[in-house]
């Protein structure tokens, strides 16, 4: 069985799983009123929405292409997003989206530096966007969440923010400090860690060292090249969230369930922040586990199973669905980490 297969059936069986869990364990006489009232127009609005995310994605892609001087065609764009939300949504930490869109724009013709800092660029911008946003997040949610250790909580995770955000700086601005720094940190650490950890540490710095390296020269091209681009791009990134935001609104209004807007933006913000860490296939679990607690704060327990439920089908097994048709057009071999080989575009150099 070739690696995506496996990857393809663990994230479907653990999101499987876990929803089915959530589901039975707050289904109740009410959850059955619930459903006998509900209104499809709505979820069908929720999926048409995710849609248009998808195409808001492919237009930033198109986008910052243009902006270092590649055309990218309009339908190929979205394309290999789409693939690359199929290979983000089967494999740990949604780590082969990137490596994907990378493959798949140097074998258009795109030089294997700037394919990089199209998607590192991408990359950035979504980061930079739930970064900023989740102090004001934590704040509008600051009423729900009236649990003084969930105050302390929201206090550390905004500290760490803050804490990414000037590593994000210092990393454009001067690199080889902020290596120094965080060399610095390992080597105190070390001696803790045991002997067994050198390699691991080894290892990491040289990671840490290239990951430092594409970053600047990424955000170095973009500035050199792409102004204009990147002011676009993060104007798309904006458009993209909101709208991707949009579902869990719409299921839940037909639902007959109206939550406040920003609320549910922000529980969604600090979801998104959440699900940045887990290794597992599409944080399929960690997402539907992790979404329980946050949308218990303004989600009804009756329909809170049910809610999950739809809210995960729109926006994550979609990406399975739609993408994996798109990428059996795309690509002539589906074995996403091994052997990835892509279709031609029309894609040529901009005078």
């Amino acid at each position: 069985m070739n690696g995506y297969k496996k990857w393809l059936i663990a994230a479907l069986l653990i999101s499987v799983t876990s929803t089915a869990l959530i589901v039975g364990l707050t289904f109740e006489s009410k959850t059955f009123d619930a459903l006998r009232e509900i209104r499809l127009e709505y979820i069908l609005a929720a999926s048409l929405f995710h849609i248009l995310a998808y195409i808001i994605w492919g237009v930033r892609f198109r986008t910052l292409c243009k902006a270092l001087g590649y055309r990218v065609n309009f339908l190929r764009a979205i394309e290999i997003t789409l693939s690359s939300a199929f290979a983000a949504a089967i494999t740990p930490a949604s780590a082969g989206g990137e490596p994907l869109r990378i493959h798949l724009l140097h074998s258009d013709g795109v030089p294997i530096g700037k394919a990089t800092a199209i998607v590192i660029g991408e990359r950035l911008l979504d980061a930079i966007f739930i970064l900023t946003s989740l102090p004001f997040a934590f704040y509008i949610m600051r009423n729900v969440f009236s649990n003084y250790e969930l105050d302390a909580v929201f206090l550390t995770a905004i500290l760490l923010v803050l804490i990414i955000l000037v590593m994000f700086l210092f990393g454009i601005w001067k690199p080889e400090k902020l290596k120094t720094i965080i060399y610095g940190i390992t080597e105190k650490l070390s001696p803790f860690l045991g002997k067994r950890a050198d390699s691991t540490l080894s290892h990491f710095r040289m990671r840490l060292d290239m990951e430092i390296d594409f970053f600047h020269e990424s955000v170095r091209t973009f500035f050199k090249e792409g102004k204009t681009g990147l002011i676009l791009g993060i104007a798309y990134t904006i458009l993209f969230w909101f709208v991707d935001f949009m579902p869990l609104i719409l299921i839940l209004k037909g639902l007959s369930q109206m939550p406040p807007i920003l609320t549910a933006i922000s529980a969604q913000i600090i979801l998104a922040m959440i699900l940045i860490v887990p290794a597992t296939p599409g944080a399929s679990g960690v997402a539907e586990l992790g979404a329980v607690p946050i949308f218990s704060t303004f989600v009804a327990s009756p329909i809170l199973g049910v809610t999950v439920l739809a809210w995960r089908a729109v926006t994550y097994h979609m990406n399975l669905l739609i993408g994996g048709i798109i990428s059996l057009k795309v690509l002539k071999d589906m074995d996403l980490i091994k052997k990835i080989t892509g279709s031609s575009s029309e894609l040529k150099q901009v005078p």
